[in-house]
């Protein structure tokens, strides 16, 4: 079976090693994202742009995706960004964990990472 590598274009994927997203199986395993912006809401859509750009590349959307994880160094900043990604998910919410951890950069207030199943 083929596997598919989705790169972004981020400088930060040659320099690590890693692309934005990887198909194996029927699976679309999107790395963690962080987004740009001031706040912890324009990065979380930030992010969530530039995943959804490679789950589509991928051939999926968001009703596909089954588990994402959250990554914030502030956990108070994670529910303002609730009403963001309820509307994200909709009727097709994923399984999640929110994880309060230390990011590569002081800057980034939000990390996403998501896994998808392609539609069949």
């Amino acid at each position: 079976m083929a596997i598919k590598r989705i790169h972004s274009g981020g400088p930060f994927e040659p320099k690590i090693g890693y692309c934005r997203a990887v198909v194996a199986g029927g699976w679309v395993h999107v790395a963690g994202t962080v987004g740009q912006g001031d706040t912890v809401t324009d990065q979380c859509r930030d992010a969530l742009a530039t995943i959804h750009a490679a789950l589509v590349n991928a051939g999926a959307d968001w009703q596909d995706v089954v588990r994402v994880t959250y990554m914030l160094p502030d956990r108070r900043e994670f529910e303002p960004c609730w009403p963001i990604l309820s509307e994200t998910f909709g009727a097709n919410p994923p399984a999640a964990t929110m994880i309060e951890c230390g990011l590569i950069d002081p800057k980034f207030r939000i990390e996403i990472e998501v896994t998808a199943l392609l539609p069949a």
